[in-house]
């Protein structure tokens, strides 16, 4: 078995469910601080109109886009983006090190998004439907 070949033909559905797993994570966090849900501490007093909340909606409503695969690479720029804001925001003022500074999440989704933004939903997208 030519594990190359085997890789190449999966990569396709690997990437649609790599989207899924990013979009889902994406959405418990908009889930987590719009109705906490479930009870984190530091997301207990967000306010829908706060800046974590504008940030909860974004990844609430592009983060189940991201997982239906809807407009999967201008979703996923608007969230690369959203992360890279998040980490200069909120992560970096505290220390250049991203272990320190706890915003390795921020940039490992940036990336992620960026990844996908440029390689798109896979076969198993709505996008992938709408285009046969």
């Amino acid at each position: 078995m030519d594990i190359d070949r085997l890789a190449a033909q999966c990569q396709p559905y690997l990437l649609s469910l790599f989207r899924f797993i990013t979009g889902l994570l994406l959405f418990q966090f908009g889930v987590a601080k719009l109705f906490k849900f479930p009870v984190v501490e530091m997301f207990a007093e967000v306010t829908p109109l706060s800046l974590f909340g504008v940030a909860g909606m974004i990844e609430l409503v592009l983060g189940g886009l991201l997982m239906l695969g809807l407009l999967t690479r201008l979703v996923a720029f608007v969230l690369s983006g959203e992360m890279a804001f998040a980490y200069f925001i909120e992560h970096a003022p505290h220390s250049v090190f991203p272990l320190v500074n706890d915003g390795t999440l921020a940039i490992l989704f940036c990336f992620a998004c960026l990844y996908l933004a440029a390689a798109g939903g896979g076969p198993i997208s709505v996008d992938a439907m709408r285009r046969k």
